[in-house]
């Protein structure tokens, strides 16, 4: 019974613990990361370069002190083929503050590099944050995969939309999302550069050590993230959308694998960039992080007759 139970705890264990962040240590300071979920782009998901970096990081402080930012910049696509490999630097060790530089390196070459700082937890008298969102339960809200299985029961739907949904469908990301006030898939109306989501990793992590929370919390942070500045122009579709830098903030304690509130805007967009800001808001209104982050926003606008034809699926 004891066997049984032990195997079903490792079978609900989230793929990101057991997978996407779980790194192979080669020498001291040199780890060795492998891909689960590769987008559509076949580029490497930058949230899975994000977390695996600071996974790298954290293994060279100690336990006593914990992740209170990072900064990331991408420089180079990466190649979902072949591993990426993690090169720390210690770059500082104080009393209450530990900085590590890290490179994620392909075929020689950086793809991202990243600095992260860390920190003991030192009380004091000064504590504000802003107020929480109103909105729904995740219990009342339906899941991606619900919204996209409701759009693709409409009878009238076109076949080419049901291709592209069912595509989205096929994609094995390891995090739940329940939009707040979803989207229309077609982008037909324009909106406010704004969303509102409950996300959570998938399956199972615990308590456990905060600074895997922290590496997870970093993978979940970017997906989706740089779609906000689109939403005001749905007469333009996106060729080319990557992102330049990754900025977090970790303010207070939480657990990845339980529904946190994702607040994303846009604050600019020009020049063919865009700059998006989010905060991760635990369920009692605790703000557990922010983020920020510029990318490249290449687009094309659509003709007159695509916009309508999209209007009637």
């Amino acid at each position: 019974m004891l066997e049984r139970a032990n195997r079903m705890s490792l079978d609900l264990r989230s793929v990101l613990v057991t997978s996407v962040l779980n790194l192979e240590k080669l020498e001291i300071d040199l780890y060795r990361g492998t891909h689960h979920w590769v987008p559509r782009t076949r580029r490497l998901f930058g949230g899975q370069i994000i977390g695996q970096a600071l996974v790298a990081a954290a293994e060279s402080v100690g336990e006593n002190v914990l992740a209170h930012s990072l900064h990331c910049y991408f420089v180079r696509a990466g190649d979902p083929k072949v591993p990426v490999l993690y090169q720390v630097e210690r770059t500082r060790d104080g009393r209450s503050f530990s900085v590590r530089s890290v490179k994620a390196i392909q075929y020689g070459q950086p793809i991202l590099i990243c600095q992260a700082s860390f920190h003991s937890n030192q009380p004091s008298p000064l504590q504000h944050q802003f107020t929480m969102p109103s909105v729904p339960p995740p219990e009342d809200l339906l899941t991606g995969e619900e919204l996209i299985q409701l759009y693709l029961s409409k009878p009238d739907l076109a076949e080419k939309a049901k291709q592209g949904l069912n595509k989205l469908l096929a994609d094995e990301v390891p995090i739940e999302i329940k939009p707040v006030n979803p989207p229309d898939f077609y982008r037909c109306v324009a909106m406010e550069p704004k969303k509102l989501y409950w996300v959570r990793a998938k399956g199972h992590i615990g308590k456990g050590d905060m600074k895997l929370h922290c590496c997870v919390a970093a993978y979940v942070s970017d997906y989706s993230f740089l779609d906000t500045a689109l939403l005001p122009y749905p007469g333009q579709r996106a060729t080319f959308l990557a992102s330049l830098d990754h900025a977090m903030w970790f303010h207070n304690t939480f657990r990845a694998d339980e529904w946190m509130l994702y607040e994303t805007e846009s604050s600019w967009t020009g020049g063919s960039r865009g700059l998006v800001q989010g905060r991760l808001w635990r369920r009692d209104g605790v703000l557990a992080a922010s983020c920020a982050q510029e990318g490249v926003l290449r687009v094309k606008a659509l003709t007159t007759s695509a916009v309508t034809n999209e209007s009637k699926l």
